[in-house]
């Protein structure tokens, strides 16, 4: 256990690098079982789905019927906001109205900065829910030099204000959530671990000790981010820390804290809770999109399903203790490569477009990909997310690609092209190792996981990048184990990541691909991303090159778009989160790289956009706040000029520039 006058850094808190039962079995952490309800949480039970109500929590008929709605949607536990004793109180007459009409699903009360709120509530529902950065702490986005003193003088104050909660959980049954969010550290946890996973973790362990020493141990802990990365190696932390320490076993929850909407929602949701799944971490999960609240259970569900047979279907993959791992899993670190052609060292991962199902006969084929034809400049245009290659296996494009595209081809075919500076081979791992004729600029070589690999050969060729593969339903580790060998084995060539899928579906395609390929670039690892779906579907090809290029800026690899970090809505929202989103979007989508911040009130304000360079916050009715980074620009701003401002705003600070129509030409 760190004290206060250890030196406060990662590598002071971390003894090894075990977070998870094995990285390459999928096996689910243990946990100790948390009753809510007559619904159990923990590792003896599924993964359960949970979401949160978006209806103001007084308006009791409204949230019984959105309960019913999320309850039949598939949500195990539904969350309620009570920002202050008035809603607590009418928790009450919600719990008995679902009651009342055969609904016994568990309630969760939210709570922030009201510590009465949370003890009344406590008595009504089955389960609350604070927040450790501003329940009985301070968040004024301040820098205070504590003593040792004034530290510990802090923590007896929050001791103060927590025990009673705990006392009254314990004399009821109910359950709690100890919930970390990255953006609302206090000023305390702040000025001495620094805005950082160490931080959002010891957060959680402060009040967590304090429930240990009252022997309460109905406890769910969650490390929710904005950004997946954060929040994954927040959640890995957590784990350690609670191992190295002794404490037990609690179950996670885990969430993407604004994940935004529609497909990227989805991505950003998938890289971080699916990475975490993957190595068996989480008890429930809550996907949250600026969408209907019934609409995120089908989203989180998915995610977990993929989970059910895993460990029966999943076959076997070399150990890989995790004292062997090469990079930090608690810290970002990128496998070093040597480049390649624009592949590797320190260029941003690439995307392959597979149209190896898709004839490509006309320049308007290229659309789809983000390559677009103007026939009267008579020159192609490229949007932020245009393909770097586009794959044609045996049918060769018969006109000349646009300079920001190169071509792939099968090996075979390859040799029969005359233009090698914009066209290159693509091998298998035999006839790579046979050919007479390579490029002399780049060589794709198809490897299979499974495969025997002929690392020096791969090594010893210079133009060289894998195009890494793997059949096993647990894909995932099994491209790390790899990845690990490579790194092990001193072989810096770059990688790509190939995934192929069987389902057209577009949700579960971003899902899945965002687990798979998006648990990899979280710890470094790829060059690249090349989406497989056998179809001739141009509609279809046009979704798996955004999704591939939402993988790579949710991981923060690449950033291709505007991001938008915007909360799911709750009781607390001051304006229409979805209508507003939507309409900031289509003004703003097209500036690459800027981070947009759009929250519904305060309490998820300068602190849960903590990533974003702008922000839109309500702070009252009709009334928005604008924000540089944390920073209040314009208070009070009415709804109606707000988006005007905050365009404004952006221009002032040389970021803005004029949309080009090339979809429209």
């Amino acid at each position: 256990m760190l004290t206060l006058n250890d030196t406060v850094s990662l590598q002071d808190a971390i003894k090894s690098y075990q977070y998870c039962n094995s990285l390459t079995e999928y096996s689910r952490r243990k946990t100790i079982t948390v009753n809510i309800g007559d619904i159990p949480l923990g590792s003896d039970y599924p993964i359960r789905v949970q979401s949160m109500t978006t209806v103001d929590t007084m308006n009791t008929e409204g949230s019984i019927e959105q309960v019913i709605r999320m309850v039949e949607s598939g949500c195990e536990y539904v969350r309620i906001t009570a920002p202050s004793v008035k809603e607590a109180q009418n928790l009450e007459n919600i719990r008995k109205g679902l009651r009342a009409r055969g609904y016994t699903v568990p309630l969760i009360a939210d709570i922030h900065f009201t510590p009465n709120a949370a003890e009344l509530a406590a008595r009504i529902v089955e389960k609350v829910r604070i927040n450790p950065g501003n329940y009985a702490d301070k968040k004024r986005f301040e820098i205070i030099d504590y003593t040792e003193d004034e530290y510990q003088h802090e923590l007896d104050r929050i001791r103060e204000k927590f025990i009673p909660l705990i006392k009254i959980c314990k004399e009821y049954g109910t359950a709690m959530r100890i919930g970390t969010n990255h953006g609302s550290l206090s000023d305390r946890i702040m000025s001495r671990y620094g805005d950082s996973p160490l931080g959002m973790v010891e957060s959680a362990l402060e009040f967590l000790r304090i429930c240990e020493e009252l022997n309460y141990y109905g406890v769910v802990l969650s490390m929710k981010s904005s950004n997946p990365l954060i929040m994954v190696e927040a959640y890995r932390l957590l784990v350690n820390r609670l191992n190295s320490e002794g404490l037990k076993p609690y179950p996670l929850h885990l969430g993407v804290t604004e994940a935004g909407e529609g497909e990227d929602g989805r991505i950003k949701s998938a890289v971080g809770i699916g990475t975490l799944l993957e190595d068996g971490l989480g008890d429930t999960v809550r996907v949250s999109l600026t969408e209907d609240p019934e609409l995120e259970a089908p989203v989180a569900a998915s995610l977990i399903s993929r989970y059910t047979h895993r460990a029966e279907q999943a076959k076997p993959i070399a150990p890989l203790a995790a004292e062997a791992l090469p990079f930090n899993p608690f810290q970002y670190s990128r496998r070093k490569t040597r480049e390649v052609y624009n592949f590797g060292g320190h260029n941003v991962p690439r995307v392959i477009a597979d149209f190896s199902h898709i004839a490509v006969e006309q320049y308007e084929d290229l659309r789809s990909v983000g390559h677009f034809y103007l026939p009267v400049p008579d020159k192609w245009k490229m949007n932020d997310i245009g393909t770097d290659f586009v794959y044609t296996g045996t049918r060769p494009v018969p006109f000349m690609l646009p300079m920001g595209l190169k071509e792939i081809l099968d090996y075979d075919v390859w040799k029969t092209q005359n233009d090698r500076d914009n066209k290159f081979p693509l091998f298998t791992l035999e006839e790579f190792e046979k050919a007479e004729v390579k490029s002399e600029i780049l060589n794709i070589i198809k490897v299979d996981v499974s495969a025997p690999l002929a690392h020096s050969l791969i090594g010893s060729f210079t133009h060289s990048v894998l195009l890494l593969q793997s059949q096993n339903d647990h894909a995932m580790p099994e491209m790390r184990r790899f990845m690990v060998d490579l790194v092990q084995k001193g072989i810096d060539c770059p990688v790509v990541i190939q995934r192929t899928y069987s389902s057209e579906n577009v949700d579960e395609l971003s899902l899945f691909a965002a687990t798979d390929c998006g648990g990899l670039l979280v710890d470094g690892l790829g060059d690249g991303i090349m989406l497989s779906v056998p179809h001739n579907d141009l509609a279809l090809a046009k979704q798996q090159n955004s999704i591939a290029f939402g993988i790579l800026q949710a991981a923060r690899t690449r950033m291709s778009k505007t991001e938008y970090i915007s909360c799911p809505s709750c009781g607390r929202t001051l304006f229409d989160l979805q209508e507003t989103t939507a309409l900031i979007r289509k003004r703003t989508d097209h500036l690459k790289g800027v981070k947009i911040g759009i929250m519904g009130c305060i309490v998820n304000g300068p602190g849960e956009m903590a990533d974003a360079d702008y922000g839109y916050v309500g702070i009252g009715k009709d009334k928005i706040a604008l924000y540089r980074g944390q920073q209040v620009i314009k208070k009070s701003v009415s709804a109606a000029a707000a988006v005007d401002e905050l365009i404004n705003l952006i221009k002032e600070d040389a970021k803005w520039f004029e949309p080009e129509p090339i979809e429209a030409v």
